[in-house]
């Protein structure tokens, strides 16, 4: 089956001292997020839906500072709702079946209170799967597939951020409905004073 094409969108931050704003037209982009969020779980919880796409995922991509997680902030105060904010570092474990319980952990938690989840430089657990060559490769690329059920079974909007480009798995392109890149803010010009 292919996959469809997210819904993809540029955006330059504008920086103004510590604080970085948004465009109208990012804004509205913002705001477009959240009503498809709001309309799927209304459409979830009325049986409308079905079971395989619950929720909304939405991937922003960028360097760091440039307003990834104040646009998810902006998107859950529209939601009105609270921002789970999740570090997959320390979700993940090395020990056998410890990330699936840290993970059912997080969406129960998510669930009740039915938040927006972010998961804060998600390509340290979802770049390109590697071939399996030993049990360590196997169990990684099963912890994917795990996390990857969760997301789809999550009735709400999960944001995932990526602060570099990397080879995403095809998988979980194709379950993304909004792909936003935020770029640094452009430099000002300076005045040179007149001799």
């Amino acid at each position: 089956m292919p996959c469809a094409e997210p819904v993809s969108q540029k955006f330059q931050s504008k920086r103004s001292g510590a604080r970085i704003s948004f465009s109208l037209k990012q804004a509205e982009m913002f705001r477009r997020i959240a009503r498809e969020a709001r309309q799927s779980v209304l459409s979830a919880r009325n049986g409308k839906l079905a079971s395989s796409s619950l929720g909304v995922l939405a991937l922003f991509s960028g360097l760091s500072g440039t307003g990834k997680t104040m646009a998810a902030e902006a998107i859950a105060r529209e939601l009105r709702t609270s921002l789970y904010r999740v570090n997959l570092n320390q979700v993940v474990s090395k020990y056998i079946g410890e990330t699936e319980k840290n993970l059912t952990r997080v969406f129960e938690a998510a669930q009740k209170k039915r938040a927006v989840l972010l998961f804060d430089e998600a390509d340290a657990l979802l770049g390109k799967r590697s071939d399996v060559k030993d049990s360590h490769d196997r169990y990684a690329n099963i912890e994917v597939n795990y996390l990857l059920s969760k997301v789809e079974a999550y009735r709400g909007l999960v944001i995932l951020t990526s602060n570099r480009k990397v080879d995403w798995d095809p998988k979980i392109l194709c379950r993304v409905k909004y792909l936003l890149e935020f770029s640094p803010p452009l430099p000002s010009p300076r005045v040179q004073p007149r001799p």
